[in-house]
């Protein structure tokens, strides 16, 4: 395979790629509002709940948080719109500003919620940021400079 068709192979996969992970994050806030009280998530919701309040948990606590998750829904719906619209660009215009914006946000955005999740001992927020940095910003800063 000639570099060129290689080059534009693994465009192709890393937009597609980027695309599914967008995907995913409509999904997953389409979700959440839905399964947020699923037994599934019962250790979860205590560990939240033991992080705030210890042993002495109120009784509206579980009910305050799963409002705040529901809301959180559609926040990271109204996100993926925004991260779909600047992928389209950057796909579509080979555009390397559009990768750099989706780039920013995602820089911007995961130091600051691993940090307040770790100010509340929330691991399980510290792993799911890392892994939607490992998964999201490789292909990211692959297209940004495939496409500058």
């Amino acid at each position: 395979m000639n570099p060129l068709t290689l080059r534009a192979t693994l465009r192709t996969w890393a937009v597609r790629f980027t695309y599914a992970s967008i995907a995913g994050h409509l999904l997953i806030g389409a979700l959440l509002p839905l399964i947020v009280n699923a037994a599934l998530f019962d250790g979860y919701h205590r560990g939240i709940e033991g992080a705030f309040y210890g042993a002495d948990v109120p009784a509206a606590a579980r009910a305050h948080q799963t409002w705040w998750i529901s809301l959180f829904g559609p926040t990271v719906q109204a996100a993926a719109v925004w991260m779909g619209a600047l992928a389209w660009i950057g796909s579509r215009q080979r555009n390397a500003s559009a990768w750099a914006a989706l780039i920013a946000g995602i820089v911007l955005w995961a130091p600051q919620d691993m940090f307040i999740s770790l100010r509340m001992d929330c691991w399980i927020h510290v792993w799911i940021d890392l892994f939607a940095l490992a998964c999201m910003l490789p292909p990211l800063v692959y297209l940004f400079l495939v496409d500058r």
